[in-house]
């Protein structure tokens, strides 16, 4: 290995026993308190938040499935990587910016920030997706990517279960569902919602919104970026070494 995919390694390892740790006291509470609150949700509600979400992200997949570029074929991890923090330092910024203004603007505009920013996540995902090697127009690839979304903003809980799931990728993408309306949408967004309620609340708060809007999207961004690095990293490290001679060449 170079330098660089020692330096690669050593971090992923890193970050995969944090991604295996068992759920501490204070993670146990909070999950049980998220649980009674979204039990105080009538059933509609939570179905219809579940329909919104699910439509507002199969949107933006299939919009980024055609502006994004073409897989990046013959380059080295280094030369991957170097790309990928160039776009998650991008889309910090326009997040940061985003953010800003809407948490400046009151209620309402706080109110758009939920799907401006998750347009950011899944574009930015798709992007890195591509500078992988990985081309996105498989339906499998896009699956590949709820998943790392979840791992990114989900409780130590079920952040345990995605990231078995991830870890045996191969053998797991055979048995997804053939059809995305089966994918689990619910989970999906409940968990996403709970993890950055209280990253967010204070945005819609007057004064402090702005300020608030720009650090937590920065934050939320940068966390995205890191964990699809590694992901991507973990990947990779799984690859039959004809793929890894195909995708350096």
């Amino acid at each position: 290995m170079t330098p660089y995919e020692q330096q690669a390694t050593e971090e992923l390892h890193t970050w995969q026993r944090k991604m295996q740790q068992r759920p501490s006291i204070l993670d146990r509470v909070a999950r049980r308190v998220q649980a009674r609150l979204n039990a105080l949700l009538p059933e509609k509600v939570h179905a219809a938040i579940t329909t919104a979400i699910k439509q507002m992200v199969r949107g933006v997949l299939f919009g980024s499935m055609h502006t994004t570029r073409k897989p990046l074929v013959l380059a080295s991890l280094e030369e991957r990587e170097v790309a990928v923090r160039s776009y998650v330092r991008d889309y910090r910024t326009m997040a940061a910016a985003e953010g800003a203004v809407t948490g400046a603007g009151g209620f309402l505009f706080g109110l758009a920030d939920f799907p401006l920013l998750l347009g950011l996540k899944l574009k930015l995902l798709f992007d890195v997706a591509a500078l992988y090697g990985y081309d996105v127009k498989d339906y499998t690839e896009r699956l590949y990517l709820l998943h790392v979304f979840q791992l990114a903003f989900s409780s130590q809980h079920t952040r345990n279960d995605v990231y078995r799931q991830l870890a045996d990728w191969e053998a797991y993408r055979h048995t997804l569902p053939a059809d995305v309306h089966e994918f689990d949408w619910r989970t999906f967004q409940q968990e996403y919602r709970d993890y950055i309620d209280l990253a967010k609340l204070a945005q819609l708060v007057p004064i402090i919104g702005a300020a608030v809007g720009a650090v937590a999207n920065y934050r939320l961004i940068e966390q995205l970026g890191s964990t699809a690095m590694n992901c991507y990293r973990m990947r990779l490290q799984q690859a039959s070494p004809q793929q890894l001679l195909a995708a350096e060449a």
